[in-house]
């Protein structure tokens, strides 16, 4: 394809140059409107500047991508309402035998979950698990993070539903499930673990701390911790004076063993225990202003109970008791100060009468994982995978029995609403012939039937994935990587496609602003109310940039046409 008309060059430009800026900084001081609003700006302007038409731009739509995706994300909102991840977290600890063994199942848990529920899900549900395991082990949190979210990127390459660029590359290849699977499952396998190597080689004495015999591994989490995790900004309980108390021993002990060489452990510590005081002050305040609040409320209502007359014992009694968990089931349980428990039923088990069924939670829990594992299946046996998956987001809304729109307002609209806008501005980035004449200038030094041109392509994708998004170079690359494989053969046809799922989704693993995983780790771990942590962007970068040729490269050997 031939350059468009300056005009429409120059135009066209402007519009992908303003997307671009707005989905890799979403918050510029002079528009600081978001990633959605980016995206769908550029592609408004690519049909005001008629660098598209309006029939181009819905054409540009791939509703078979955004169907994959949505589907996608219904079922996974289910499976966490289900308890799906809390057993994970829960697999995190079990019968631990230290930093180094969590380290290695944080890898391998966080690789499997994103493979089967996508990476973003994977990061946003475990995130705080890891948080609470690296302070149970006295260990900065950095080596932990660093493996969730690299191991999530990695462990997504291996399926069409692990991240949204391999949807892409799937709809657009026709690449069935199963041959997606297969073709990029061992690079995935072995990914991993030459990614987890190099974790334990690089925090290797950092991970050697023995945490404090007086810390139960097995109590890392509990359920009221594992039940807590939504699909929302991090929120923890607020900290109680106890809470407080062992907590500052515990950074106590931190000190004892911080050095120049532990990577800021000292200064790790002093924020948590300032960010701990600061949190608690709040909440006694709030706490206050609450009981307050309501003792008036009370006093202003007629025909009820003078408001003073039960504010106090309300108030002594909420002082008083507590709610918990109980670890042996479902059930809530109010504990007094003096160590008695009174059960208080779940809101979601009481019936009609007053009756709980117990048995209808896990009838419907295994109802949840018999449709998950159905749609599994049917993508291994090559149906539709944007019907199949909304065929399985259906059946779980029916099988719920209740109004759906709760779990529907948990779906990410403005990522489905950030696709649109994308697909329609790198449309018309397409249409300026701007991306065509650069290929034409790489394409024959990039041909993947030799060793160069497998480094060139590798290197083209790695520094655009990072710099353009992996989505954006997966939709800007994707068809022309293909068409130049295909002169060579059939098979090397789709081995190009599976080197560009491999290759663009690793290359998230360079640097903090490579993946969306990544940002969500970090996001989450700095807003983490009790635990919270912060990952740098060079912190990341000296663990990402070697990992991420490593394991580029050993992938790349075992990908196969």
């Amino acid at each position: 394809m031939v350059l468009a008309p300056t005009e429409k060059v120059v135009l066209g430009s402007i519009a992908f140059a303003i997307f671009w800026v707005l989905a890799v900084f979403p918050a510029v001081p002079f528009l600081p409107i978001g990633r959605t609003s980016g995206s769908l700006l550029g592609a408004t302007l690519m049909v005001i500047f008629r660098v598209t038409t309006p029939d181009q731009a819905y054409a540009a739509i791939d509703l078979s991508i955004l169907g994959l995706l949505f589907g996608t994300m219904v079922v996974s909102i289910y499976l966490e309402q289900a308890d799906m991840f809390k057993y994970l977290g829960v697999l995190l600890s079990w019968k631990s035998r230290g930093a180094k063994d969590l380290l290695c199942r944080i890898c391998l848990v966080s690789a499997i979950s994103s493979a089967l529920f996508t990476n973003d899900t994977s990061c946003v549900v475990l995130t705080e698990f890891v948080l609470k395991i690296a302070r149970q082990n006295n260990v900065p949190p950095h080596p932990f993070l660093l493996a969730l979210a690299s191991s999530a990127n990695i462990g997504s390459s291996a399926t069409p539903i692990g991240n949204p660029q391999n949807l892409v590359i799937a709809i657009q290849s026709s690449l069935s499930f199963r041959e997606f699977l297969f073709g990029l499952l061992p690079a995935m396998l072995v990914g991993v673990l030459v990614n987890a190597l190099i974790l334990l080689c690089m925090y290797w004495r950092l991970l050697s701390v023995k945490k404090d015999e007086g810390i139960a591994l097995d109590e890392v989490i509990s359920e009221e911790d594992a039940t807590s995790h939504r699909f929302s900004p991090a929120a923890m309980s607020h900290p109680t004076a106890q809470n407080s108390e062992e907590l500052n021993t515990m950074l106590e002990t931190m000190n004892t063993w911080s050095s120049p060489s532990s990577n800021g452990s000292t200064n790790y510590a002093e924020t948590l225990r300032n960010r701990i005081s600061s949190k608690q002050s709040n909440f006694q305040g709030n706490l206050r202003g609450g009981i307050e609040s309501t003792r008036n409320s009370n006093a202003s209502k007629e025909g009820v109970v003078a408001g003073d007359d039960i504010s106090q014992p309300w108030e002594e009694e909420f002082r008083s008791r507590r709610i918990s968990r109980s670890a042996l089931n479902d059930n809530d349980e109010m504990v007094n100060d003096d160590g008695g428990g009174i059960p208080v039923q779940p809101q979601e088990e009481k019936e009609e009468g007053g009756l709980t069924k117990p048995w209808k939670r896990l009838l419907w829990k295994v109802c949840v994982y018999i449709v998950t594992l159905g749609m599994l299946i049917a993508f291994l046996v090559g149906l539709n995978m944007s019907w199949t998956a909304l065929t399985a987001a259906l059946a779980l809304m029916v099988l719920d029995f209740k109004d759906s729109q709760p779990c529907l307002q948990k779906v990410s609209y403005p990522l489905l609403i950030f696709f649109v806008g994308m697909f329609i501005t790198v449309d018309g980035f397409n249409r300026t012939g701007i991306p065509s004449t650069l290929w034409n200038i790489t394409e024959p030094h990039a041909r993947i039937n030799h060793v160069g041109g497998i480094i060139v392509l590798t290197l083209v994708i790695l520094v655009l994935s990072n710099v353009a998004s992996n989505v954006p170079t997966v939709l800007l690359l994707g068809g022309r990587v293909a068409a130049s494989a295909a002169v060579i053969s059939p098979g090397q046809e789709k081995r190009a496609w599976l080197i560009l799922a491999w290759v663009s989704t690793v290359a998230g693993n360079l640097s903090l602003l490579g993946s969306a995983a990544n940002l969500i780790v970090c996001e989450q771990a700095r807003r983490a109310q009790f635990f919270g942590y912060n990952l740098s962007f060079w912190s990341h970068l000296m663990f990402g940039v070697p990992s991420t040729l490593i394991v580029a490269a050993i992938g790349l050997l075992l990908i196969r046409g």
